[in-house]
């Protein structure tokens, strides 16, 4: 079993930057996909960004290319996401999640963390 613990979200302006992290626990976190997701009040998770089990390979929405990087240290078990020049419609509920296959769709996903609020105010 693998636990997935989101820290680093908060109220920041628009404009500003924030790094979410995700520490895994358990030995075989290199052997996974991460991805990050978020859901805005009302709405349903969406995709944000995926990496590959050995960080090579990254994945975006087209709404945050340019602005968010996601990276991953398989020695820490942590998985990044950068995110800068911050908009209010990037308001969210950040989630971390894990899984053989890597991709944009939820179900691909085995392991899920709680979650982390990200607010940005215009």
């Amino acid at each position: 079993q693998v636990q997935l613990v989101e820290s680093g979200g908060g109220l920041v302006q628009a404009g500003g930057s924030l790094r979410l992290s995700c520490v895994a626990s358990g030995r075989t976190f290199s052997s996974y996909h991460m991805g990050w997701f978020r859901q805005a009040p009302g709405k349903e998770r969406v995709f944000v960004a995926a990496v590959s089990w050995s960080g090579s390979n990254t994945w975006y929405t087209d709404s945050v290319k340019g602005r968010f990087t996601i990276s991953r240290v398989n020695a820490k078990n942590t998985v990044y996401l950068q995110m800068n020049s911050l908009k209010p419609e990037d308001t969210a509920v950040y989630y971390c999640a894990g899984g053989y296959l890597g991709s944009r769709y939820l179900t691909d996903y085995d392991y899920w963390g709680q979650g982390t609020q990200v607010t940005v105010s215009s």
